[in-house]
C-alpha cells in the first residue's frame, strides 16, 4: 500500500496573502484584544509560517497600524455617506444624525475597542484615537466645512484645530460619560461652532 503525499500549500499571490494576513489579524484582535495575540497565532490562523508574516510586515506594531486604518478608514466612510445623505439646509437633523453615528462607532463591540480601552493601552489607544480624529476632520473640511461655509458665515478662526479640539472631546466625554444625552452633544457642537441652525434653500 503506497503512502499519501500531503499536498503542496497551495501558493498565493503577494497582494492576496497581505490581505489574508491582515483579516486574521483583525479577526483575533476583535475575538480577543490586541495584547493578547502573538504573531505566531496569526500565522497559525493563516496556514503560514511566522517568518512568512515577517516577510510582509517588519513587526507586529506595524500590523496593529493596519488595523486601525481598517478601522479609521470605515469611520471616515460612515461620515462621508452621513454627509452625502444630509438634507439641504437642515442644520438641526444634520447635528443629531452625526451625533447618533458618532455614538454608534464609539459604542460598537468587540475585543479590540475593549482592550485599547485599558490603562495598559494607553499609548496604543492615544495613537489610535488621534490618527481617527485627524482623518475625521480631515474629511469634514473638505466636505461638510466647504458646503457650510458657502451658505453660512463662519464665525470660528483656526477651524481645523477648532474641529480636532471638539472631536477628541466628545470622544473623551462620551467615553467617561457613556449616558450623555444626545442632545446635549449636538448642543456643544452647536455652541463650540458657534452654527448658524436657520435654513436655507442652499446647501450647508
Amino acid at each position: 500500500m503506497s503512502t499519501p503525499t500531503a499536498s503542496p500549500r497551495q501558493s498565493k499571490q503577494p497582494d492576496e496573502r497581505h490581505d489574508e494576513i491582515v483579516a486574521a489579524t483583525r479577526q483575533l484582535f476583535a475575538e480577543r484584544g490586541v495584547a493578547k495575540v502573538s504573531v505566531t497565532e496569526i500565522a497559525k490562523r493563516v496556514g503560514v509560517t511566522r517568518g512568512l508574516i515577517y516577510h510582509y510586515f517588519p513587526d507586529r506594531d506595524a500590523l496593529i497600524d493596519l488595523i486601525f486604518e481598517d478601522h479609521i478608514t470605515e469611520f471616515v466612510e460612515a461620515v462621508s455617506r452621513w454627509d452625502a445623505d444630509r438634507e439641504p439646509g437642515n442644520v438641526a437633523k444634520a447635528l443629531l444624525d452625526c451625533v447618533v453615528l458618532f455614538r454608534h462607532h464609539l459604542h460598537a463591540k468587540d475585543m479590540f475597542r475593549e482592550d485599547l480601552g485599558h490603562p495598559e493601552n494607553a499609548g496604543l489607544y492615544n495613537r489610535f484615537v488621534d490618527r481617527a480624529v485627524r482623518a475625521i476632520v480631515e474629511r469634514l473640511r473638505v466636505t461638510t466645512v466647504e458646503a457650510y461655509a458657502r451658505a453660512h458665515h463662519i464665525d470660528i478662526e483656526h477651524v481645523g484645530e477648532v474641529f480636532y479640539v471638539l472631536v477628541y472631546g466628545l470622544i473623551g466625554l462620551v467615553r467617561s460619560s457613556p449616558d450623555v444625552d444626545d442632545q446635549v452633544l449636538v448642543a456643544i457642537v452647536r455652541q463650540t461652532l458657534h452654527l448658524d441652525m436657520g435654513t436655507t434653500n442652499t446647501t450647508p
